[in-house]
């Protein structure tokens, strides 16, 4: 009982720090609509900053103004990153500028590196906080409870502040309808600004508390996004109070959760998400949006099949590719299957984007599903290579059934949060469950027939498997139940009216995703001769989503060069430099930047732009067909 209530109070003053920052996560998505992958990212330069100002000057004056200073100092590169980068694509889609984050996520993990090191550091005791007092004959830091306090008083201000200033009234007016708000002449812009400077803010100071209880690393922003994720989602979108809630709950698990239950500790919190969602699809606190937003994946130019001499393009590069092996080396072609393999997966999860317009934070799940399913064919069952790519695509299928029956209920951030959860639930199993997956050691020894063993035979069948897949996947968008499904997207209600039911549509969509996701991840398995958790993570689920966005998700077939350009890139950068990450980054917010609709998109339209108009006069059966699309 002794240990409990120890426990219980280190989980509590773990809390304050989560609520810091996803109080100022929530604060951003309620009023801006940004799911802001780089919160972490300042997170983590909140301790450093904090730790180079706190090891520069000493005593308590030192300290404290040190943790503001550093917070201070994020806080106005936070602002100055939402007036350079996000104002430019606050009218692309949406997941866009989750892209664009998710590019300055990759800088800051090298600048951190370049300007820090790599190493670990350890800051400073907090001065008048250093020591620990006797609790049940166990010591407990006091800084633990100056942070217990903490929670609940940022809590009672904050709420000051959006209830007892003009600022505060604003920005709960546009959390509810903020086209209503630059109606009534609010300067949206300056608005926006100072909402996204004051969760940096929270996000940094969040960090910044972190120095004395643990050590400050590069590694940090990956390792609380994810809870910060969560605990958003089940506080609710937008409510601070939800925030302070569900990081109580969610810390108390992590910290009670190895003590109680330590089988299952690694997924309780996300197990917790999930049933709330599923009986809450809108959080504890949260509320569903007023407004109607535009499904992911909707167009305004209609999808056509490919002509003739489209189709004969693209034959050719698939000839061309076939021949692939007859000069290139063993690398290059190892590197080309690896290419091939995501450019299925990317397909799948474009598939349910564009046409479904259900973005997945958790498609890794039937990724590495087909991978485990292919390995337990080949050293279970001693199938051939042949046999295992068919019960891969199997396991991708069933995890696809199971999760689609809950998560087709919601949609929106809430729907991507529970594929998410479904994600981590079952990388925690194949982490844990060491007897039949192997854990962290892997399933090893998962080679491919002798007819496809060799760098050239595996890449022409990576290759056929490739191009069937992305083909099938296309046909299915111009058929019947392709047309259906983009019904579903773009209006439930008419789908609903002429008879098409949702739920058992999407989910099919799932199925779909599911299957090819999981054909994808037994190619890789034979690939790399072995299956590992990772293959699960999120991660990999990033670089999906990554992929679908640089090749645009109001494409047909954008996936294809999005993965192919993202998977080169990132391989021949880490060949290249050690700042990899940093010059990827780069490049994905360049790409954002310019092409908010994606590669593909891009390209579409140049191709479709008009004629010039004259004497700068647009072409009056132009803006007819622009407004008829709108």
């Amino acid at each position: 009982m002794e240990l409990i209530v120890v426990q219980a109070l280190s989980g509590l003053a773990s809390a304050a720090s989560l609520f810091l920052v996803a109080s100022g996560l929530s604060i951003i998505f309620g009023v801006t609509r940004i799911v802001n992958f780089a919160h972490g990212a300042f997170y983590m330069l909140g301790a450093y900053m904090a730790f180079t100002l706190t090891d520069r000057f000493s005593g308590a004056f030192g300290f404290w103004g040190g943790l503001l200073v550093a917070s201070l100092i994020v806080a106005v590169l936070g602002a100055l990153m939402e007036m350079v980068l996000l104002r430019r694509i606050y009218q692309a889609p949406e997941l866009f500028q989750l892209l664009a984050t998710f590019g300055v996520t990759l800088m800051v993990q090298d600048l951190v590196v370049l300007i820090w090191g790599p190493d670990d550091l350890m800051g400073p005791r907090a001065p008048g906080f250093s020591g620990a007092f006797s609790l049940f004959g166990r010591m407990i830091p006091t800084y633990d409870l100056l942070l217990i306090v903490l929670g609940p008083a940022v809590l009672g201000l904050l709420w000051l502040l959006f209830h007892g200033t003009r600022w505060g009234v604003l920005v709960r007016a546009a959390t509810q309808d903020r086209d209503m708000v630059a109606c009534l002449g609010v300067n949206q812009k300056w608005l926006f600004t100072s909402v996204f400077a004051l969760g940096v803010f929270l996000a940094a100071l969040g960090g910044a508390l972190q120095i004395p209880r643990t050590t400050v690393s590069h590694a940090m922003d990956l390792s609380i996004i994810v809870e910060v994720f969560v605990v958003v989602v089940i506080g609710g979108l937008g409510s601070v109070t939800g925030a302070f809630i569900a990081a109580v709950l969610v810390s108390e698990l992590n910290a009670l959760g190895i003590l109680v239950l330590p089988k299952i500790s690694l997924i309780a919190v996300f197990l917790v998400m999930a049933v709330v969602l599923v009986v809450r699809p809108y959080g504890l606190l949260g509320k569903a949006e007023r407004g109607t937003r535009s499904s992911t994946g909707i167009s305004f130019r209609p999808w056509k099949p490919m002509t003739l001499l489209e189709r004969g393009g693209v034959a050719a590069l698939v000839v061309i590719a076939a021949l692939l092996p007859l000069f290139a080396g063993n690398y290059l072609l190892s590197v080309g299957s690896e290419i091939l393999v995501f450019v299925l997966f990317a397909a799948s999860l474009h598939f349910m984007m564009t046409v479904g317009g259900l973005a997945s934070f958790g498609h890794a799940a039937y990724f590495g599903l087909g991978a485990y399913g292919a390995a337990f064919a080949v050293k279970f069952l001693g199938a051939p290579m042949e046999l295992a790519l068919l019960v891969g695509p199997a396991f991708g299928l069933m995890g696809a059934l199971v999760a689609g029956w809950f998560c087709v209920r919601l949609s929106g951030v809430y729907f991507a949060m529970l594929t998410l959860a479904f994600a981590q639930i079952i990388w925690s199993v194949a982490f844990q469950w060491v007897e039949v997956t192997g854990g962290d050691n892997g399933i090893l020894g998962i080679w491919p027939s002798a007819w496809a063993s060799s760098p050239q035979g595996f890449f022409w069948l990576t290759l056929g498997v490739a191009v069937v897949g992305v083909a099938l996947l296309r046909m299915l968008v111009f058929s019947p139940y392709g047309f259906g499904l983009r019904a579903t997207r773009d209006n439930t209600l008419r789908a609903d009216a002429i008879g098409i039911d949702r739920k058992s549509t999407q989910w099919a969509a799932l199925l779909v995703a599911g299957t090819f996701a999981g054909v994808a991840g037994a190619l890789f398995a034979f690939l790399k001769g072995s299956v590992f958790p990772e293959s699960l993570a999120i991660p990999i689920s990033v670089d999906g989503l990554v992929m679908v966005l640089l090749g645009g998700i109001e494409t047909v077939s954008g996936a294809v060069i999005g993965a192919i350009v993202y998977k080169a890139l990132a391989i021949w950068l880490m060949s290249q430099t050690d700042l990899s990450k940093l010059v990827l980054g780069a490049i994905i917010v360049l790409l954002v930047v310019a092409a908010p609709k994606g590669i593909v998109g891009f390209i579409e339209d140049w191709r479709h732009r008009g004629p010039r108009p004259k004497n700068g006069k647009p072409d009056a059966l132009a803006v007819a067909k622009m407004e008829a699309a709108e």
